[in-house]
């Protein structure tokens, strides 16, 4: 059982921020999560299929080239015929019009028997049939061989180019076919245009009809692929057939409309696979690190962290761009491994690269090489104290990761010598390397938006330049020195241990910065004159207890990370001012003894009763190992002053009261430290007094 699983009952409260915070998580993988598997095929004619073999998910039928389609479209647009409408009317009414005109004056000079030349004419004219220019304009870019001639019920073919338009019937009435009988000068001098109307009408509707039965019987395929059918294997050379079969895939996937039913069930795989992950991840919460449950920052960074790289994932896949090695995955696991810890970091990592995985052509090399890479930065990147350890776990990354994705080529068959690699994914994974090294930068935006400090942070910290150090230094040079000595010990107990050196260590040297509001009333700040002879021992009680507000609102003032702040909230959890209790008790007993002495024997006084709570620290205890090694530090360095004598007996029979004292009077009872940890804190730190304290030789004058 994990140090950090705390068994204690969850309030109904509690358990509804577990459950939406699961409902949340699943729903955001949901909602982006592209439907079944899109991610777009990258291929090349001539070139080595990259990827897995591909298998066809569903049945498809093989498109003909475009080429070919449009040569058999060609052959079949001979057998389009576009309907026209022929008006019988007309060509009665232009007759009586001509004839009319014959009789009325406008027609005197001109010759009577021209009107049955003419009439011969316009009957052959409009039996033929006569165009508009809009019609014709149906037909600019390409005519039609034939055209259909209808009529009542009754239709015909007739050669378009036999049609008139109102131009050419105008050019026909003039025609000279007999110049000895006619005078065709007279002709010209007859207004004959206005006996010309199109008779013919183009149905739209009709033509498309005919025109859609024509292409129906255009053949765009040219067999099927059935669904489970091996299309294309790795390190294939992709041909003209597979290239055909290729493009048709993804003509179909761009075409193919789910039905309701697929939609139903693809959105329910989606959810149950994003459930799956979710719990998964909660469940190892609630076995090894439950405490990060009650921690809200805690929760949201790794929510964060792990749902932002399936979703940029989805949109890759979404948008087909072929770099899904070009994400810095092992950022995940570098930035979970700093702010909290590695068994986090790689649990977390694994679940947001299955979810990630699920929408790939080729999940297998893509899990296989990012667990490496996240477990590589694991190892790597025990802390980051300085800049050049990103640097140099980045490169360890890489590496790795490049030899890991080319050893699978080699299990799987592909870099034998017979298929070309593709160098595309080893680009993309050494960019992916480089990008890595940017996790730095997002130290500041985690720690600013969550509440994290950084290792970077905390040796910043550490600075003595630093102006609140500085500080302590200038006006309580005693609390500085202590601070120092007890940093020095509580680091020694946490590298010991497995805590953390660098986090315990900044806690120690800010925990006593309340001291400077009222430096002389500590001894280790005082030379001569004690302020505290004549203070009633409760207000001297209050005074040092106070330094504890004081510094949490110092460190408010300069902006102090929250987890130093604990360090100074917790640094002597709920415990007792013995000192002055004892002479406030020792002084109430004297008091008592006297009320009795004057007291008649028939009434003997009530016994007197001092209350704890104006010697008290209001907490809290210590939450965390870090906190709980700070108060064992902090506790024995300041007892270690008072010591007549530094013997190893005095330093050892010291450090086993002091320490001994805090166990039974329960100051680690809300902290995951174990007995062992005790134990072994107690040898650290007095095997380190004995090394401050030992006895020096005296040298000869």
């Amino acid at each position: 059982m994990s140090r950090y699983n705390h068994k204690h009952q969850l309030s109904t409260r509690a358990i509804l921020y577990r459950i939406l915070f699961s409902l949340i998580a699943t729903a955001i993988l949901v909602v982006f999560m592209p439907y079944g598997n899109n991610s777009a095929l990258h291929f090349q004619k001539g070139e080595p299929w990259e990827d897995e073999a591909f298998i066809a998910q569903d049945s498809f039928p093989i498109l003909k080239p475009a080429e070919q389609v449009e040569r058999e479209r060609d052959s079949l647009r001979q057998f389009y015929e576009p309907y026209f409408r022929q008006d019988e009317t007309i060509l009665e009414d232009r007759q009586a019009a001509l004839r009319q005109y014959f009789v009325s004056p406008s027609a005197l000079g001109t010759p009577y028997y021209f009107m049955p030349h003419l009439l011969e004419k316009l009957q052959h004219i409009y039996s033929v049939g006569i165009l508009s220019a809009e019609d014709l304009s149906h037909f600019d870019e390409e005519q039609p061989r034939l055209v259909r001639i209808y009529h009542g019920n009754e239709s015909s073919a007739r050669p378009f180019a036999e049609l008139f338009s109102e131009k050419t019937a105008y050019e026909y009435m003039l025609a000279e076919e007999d110049s000895v009988r006619y005078n065709h000068r007279l002709l010209h001098g007859l207004d004959l245009m206005k006996f010309v109307s199109p008779n013919l009408t183009y149905d739209a509707g009709k033509s498309q009809q005919q025109k859609q039965e024509v292409d129906s019987r255009l053949v765009r395929t040219k067999g099927v692929v059935l669904q489970g059918q091996k299309v294309v294997d790795r390190g294939q050379i992709v041909d003209d057939e597979v290239m055909g079969i290729l493009l048709s895939w993804e003509q179909h996937r761009r075409e193919h409309t789910l039905s309701t039913r697929e939609k139903v069930s693809r959105i329910a795989g989606r959810a149950v696979y994003a459930a799956i992950l979710v719990v998964l991840l909660l469940m190892y919460f609630q076995q090894f690190r439950s405490d990060y449950l009650d921690s809200l920052r805690t929760v949201l960074l790794i929510m964060t962290l792990s749902l932002l790289f399936p979703i940029i994932t989805y949109m890759i896949v979404i948008h087909s761009w072929n770099c899904v090695y070009l994400v810095p995955y092992c950022v995940l696991p570098i930035m979970l491994r700093i702010f909290l810890d590695s068994r986090t970091a790689f649990v977390s990592h694994v679940i947001s690269v299955l979810a990630s995985a699920v929408v790939l052509t080729s999940p297998f090399p893509f899990i296989v090489t990012q667990t490496v890479a996240g477990l590589v930065a694991i190892y790597s990147l025990r802390e980051l104290s300085q800049r050049y350890e990103l640097f140099r776990a980045a490169v360890i990354v890489t590496v790795s990761a490049l030899l890991t994705y080319l050893c699978l080529e080699f299990v799987r068959g592909t870099a034998d010598g017979s298929n070309e690699l593709s160098t595309l994914p080893y680009i993309h994974l050494a960019m992916a390397g480089v990008l890595s090294m940017l996790a730095y930068l997002l130290l500041i935006p985690i720690e600013r938006i969550f509440g994290f400090s950084s290792i970077v942070t905390l040796v910043e910290l550490q600075n003595v330049n630093n102006p609140l150090l500085r500080r302590l230094s200038e006006e309580a040079n005693g609390t500085f020195n202590h601070s120092m000595q007890v940093a020095n010990l509580a680091a020694e107990v946490a590298i010991r241990i497995g805590a953390k050196a660098q986090l315990v260590r900044t806690g120690a040297l800010y925990h006593d910065i309340g001291k400077l509001e009222n430096p002389v009333f500590f001894t280790e700040n005082q030379n001569g004159r004690n302020p505290h002879d004549g203070l009633p021992f409760e207000r001297s009680a209050q005074i040092i207890i106070r330094h504890v507000a004081d510094g949490l609102r110092l460190a408010d003032k300069y902006k102090l990370p929250m987890v130093v702040k604990d360090f100074i909230a917790t640094h002597h959890g709920k415990s007792l001012t013995k000192y002055f209790y004892a002479k406030a008790k020792e002084q109430e007993g004297a008091r008592g003894k006297e009320q009795e002495g004057t007291t008649s024997s028939g009434n003997p006084s009530a016994p007197c009763s001092l209350s704890l709570a104006p010697f008290t620290y209001p907490g809290p205890k210590p939450q965390t190992l870090e906190q709980a090694i700070l108060m064992m530090a902090d506790a024995v360095e300041a007892a270690s002053r008072g010591l007549p004598e530094y013997t190893e007996e005095s330093i050892n029979a010291m450090v086993e009261k002091i320490i001994g004292a805090q166990v039974s009077e329960g100051c680690f009872s809300e902290c995951a430290i174990t007995f062992r940890e005790i134990a072994e804190a107690k040898e650290v730190l007095q095997a380190r007094l004995r090394t401050v304290y030992h006895t020096r030789i005296q040298y000869p004058d």
